[in-house]
């Protein structure tokens, strides 16, 4: 990752930000605080405006990006009572195949090998669903399992059997 630095007469400095997808974020810092961020398909391309923050409010959230309020941790190293498992939150497209079926015809657990512990509709969460539980589209499944079945689970949900 690579991080170029331009110094803009009059204006403050601007910083590009090479992302994994070879696309760049672009950061303007103005004399006066204020701060603007594009994204760039790539280097020679004009960036599109995301962001126009103040002073306080790019501070803030420079603050947030480097870690003040929330560190992450690297999952791969994480280790929790649960062994291999890990709970996963799970949205259902409005075109997915299992809306309209229940936990059991869905064949989740069979085919993934995941647990739904949950389902987050709207503002109510359902804990432990029962095999007769109806599913809908934009649910939120809450489910326990391994890595390897949380990406069976995402295919499921996406493509299908």
């Amino acid at each position: 990752m690579t991080v170029y630095e331009t110094d803009l007469p009059g204006v403050g400095r601007k910083f590009d930000l090479e992302l994994a997808d070879d696309s760049l974020a672009s950061v303007v810092i103005h004399h006066d605080g204020r701060c603007e961020l594009y994204k760039r398909p790539h280097r020679e391309a004009n960036g599109e405006k995301l962001l126009d923050l103040t002073g306080e409010e790019a501070n803030k959230l420079g603050s947030i990006l480097e870690g003040a309020y929330f560190e992450s941790v690297n999952v791969d190293e994480l280790t929790v009572p649960l062994g291999d498992a890990i709970i996963e939150w799970i949205d259902i497209p409005e075109d997915s195949h299992i809306a309209g079926q229940t936990l059991e015809e869905s064949k989740i657990k069979r085919q993934t090998g995941t647990t739904v512990i949950a389902i987050q509709r709207d503002t109510e969460t359902i804990p432990n669903p029962g095999a007769d539980f109806e599913l809908h589209s934009e649910d939120i499944l809450v489910a326990i399992g391994t890595r390897e079945e949380h990406a069976a689970l995402d295919d499921l949900v996406e493509r299908g059997p």
